[in-house]
């Protein structure tokens, strides 16, 4: 979702082929060929060397954002914004995403620190940016699962808001839901 969202900001074309958890395509013979772990996304670029996959959502995130200077999505001032974008990539990969898989009471524990981390900004940094995109990809999930009361995650809830207006995101959820994308729980 965050990938789709960052093509959809970007706006430039492309083609989408849905994965099918449920039916583990990510599995099939035909994907573990373009990518060998068997996770998505997986993004095919123009390499050096011909078309090559690129996985791991931070990293498309990154490449995209470099890719495409214009959509303005890589933090500008300089290599301290460059590193709290990195720093909050890095947080939400190894620190987030997998507390759902430890249970709903580390989720919401991960989510208290992402709170105070936010500080009350309105983006994690100076502006809108791929760490926003990433955040939110997980934010989302958390409230489409949980359902959580908001009180306690006033900046997140926010966010949240500011996230689902973007067109990028409109366009995304109307995407996926047209191709019947439901998250495992």
């Amino acid at each position: 979702m965050a990938v789709h969202i960052a093509l959809h900001e970007i706006g430039v074309p492309f083609e989408s082929r849905p994965v099918s958890f449920a039916k583990r395509e990510q599995h099939t013979p035909g994907y573990l060929a373009i990518n060998p772990e068997g996770k998505v996304p997986t993004l095919l670029i123009d390499g050096l060397v011909g078309v090559q996959p690129l996985t791991e959502v931070a990293a498309i995130l990154y490449y995209l954002a470099k890719r495409f200077p214009e959509a303005g999505l890589w933090p500008a001032g300089g290599i301290e914004a460059e590193a709290q974008a990195m720093s909050w990539m890095s947080f939400i990969a190894a620190t987030v995403h997998p507390a759902r898989r430890i249970g709903v009471e580390r989720w919401r524990e991960v989510f208290g620190i992402a709170e105070r981390r936010l500080g009350g900004r309105e983006w994690t940094g100076e502006r809108y940016s791929i760490a926003d995109i990433h955040l939110f990809r997980l934010w989302w999930r958390y409230v489409d699962t949980v359902k959580p009361d908001f009180a306690p995650f006033p900046g997140l809830a926010a966010h949240y808001r500011r996230m689902m207006a973007r067109p990028a995101v409109q366009k995304t959820l109307e995407v996926e839901a047209a191709i019947g994308f439901v998250l495992p729980p």
